[in-house]
């Protein structure tokens, strides 16, 4: 392979799955959600741009062709595996991963049966559509838990009737309480709702693929 810098940087977002993960073994809150959505933020950017160097710089290789989808994989896979541990069994959030998760078992599988012939199975713009509404939509909910720590820290012995107050602007709002309060009521109904809708788009592209590859599917073929 060659270390240019297309390829490091698709390295660098394979190594940031499971640094998400151990961001939350060993660090407390909120310093772990804050690492985690950076280095998944981070991450989810060079998914672009390292494909965007590759064809600008004429860089293009067969371990980075190899490499960008498996590190796409294991981003979102641990990315959902840490948001399951995080928000519990939480049907909002389970139901649309396992769809997701899912369609990537499939999808895999998939290309592995093809063998020779996976070929055929070329990203389309469904599938990167599908890919970018994952990424934006677990940002989005990692951010739920640096906005909710800062909500339950400032309302910490906070009866409901101030709490009430300063949100209405009857008590003038010294601590923050507002951007913490609607951030994390904006961060989960927003990631919940993408996430819906990144399920929705990976069947749709799952779908895809497989009408695509039915007809090597077949027993006469």
């Amino acid at each position: 392979m060659t270390w240019n810098i297309p390829n490091i940087l698709t390295v660098f977002r394979l190594l940031c799955a499971p640094a998400v993960a151990l961001a939350f073994l060993f660090l407390p809150h909120p310093v772990s959600d804050w690492v985690a959505l950076i280095l998944f933020g981070g991450a989810s950017l060079t998914d672009w741009f390292d494909g965007y160097l590759a064809r600008k710089w004429q860089q293009m290789s067969k371990f980075g062709a190899m490499l960008d989808p498996i590190a796409d994989k294991a981003m979102v896979i641990t990315a959902i595996a840490v948001l399951a541990m995080n928000f519990g069994p939480a049907p909002l959030i389970i139901i649309p991963s396992a769809f997701i998760l899912l369609r990537e078992t499939f999808v895999s599988g998939l290309r592995e049966f093809l063998g020779e012939t996976a070929g055929l199975l070329k990203v389309t713009k469904l599938a990167k559509w599908k890919t970018t509404t994952q990424m934006v939509a677990i940002a989005v909910l990692f951010s739920y838990g640096v906005f909710s720590h800062y909500l339950g820290m400032g309302t910490f012995g906070m009866d409901g009737a101030t709490m009430d107050a300063i949100l209405a602007g009857d008590i003038d709002d010294e601590t923050g309480l507002k951007v913490s309060y609607y951030g994390a009521f904006l961060s989960y109904g927003g990631g919940v709702i993408l996430l819906w809708i990144a399920a929705i788009l990976t069947v749709l592209s799952g779908g895809d693929y497989l009408m695509k590859a039915m007809p090597y599917l077949r027993e006469d073929a």
